[in-house]
């Protein structure tokens, strides 16, 4: 069974950090690359940032540049995404979502997980 399980999120005050996590299982990790997205209230989904398992090339939307960051431990087959700096426009449930190869856009991802909420206090 594939499952993607995003964790980490929470309640944080403007300039604080986050750091979410998405562990995959029933895929072949390696293959895959792994993107964050979020989704605010009343807003489309968007793409936060990805990263390409294969070759670690790494992808992220100009409004998070310099402040979020993505890695991944293949070995737990886990992709991360550390969020410093954090702003109340940040706010979004954020979810994690594999393709196989290339980065996923919103609506051609193979799996997604459930979404993890992020809440940002100014």
């Amino acid at each position: 069974e594939v499952q993607l399980v995003e964790s980490g999120g929470g309640l944080v005050q403007a300039g604080g950090s986050l750091r979410l996590s998405c562990a995959a299982s029933g895929f072949t990790f390696d293959d895959y690359a792994i993107g964050w997205f979020r989704q605010a209230p009343g807003k489309e989904r968007e793409g936060v940032s990805c990263m390409r398992n294969s070759d670690g090339r790494t992808v992220y939307t100009d409004s998070v540049k310099g402040r979020f960051t993505i890695s991944s431990d293949n070995a737990k087959n886990t992709v991360y995404l550390q969020m410093n700096s954090l702003k109340p426009e940040d706010t979004a449930v954020y979810y994690c979502a594999a393709r196989l190869e290339t980065c996923p856009i919103s609506y051609d991802a193979d799996y997604w997980g459930q979404g993890t909420q992020v809440t940002v206090s100014s």
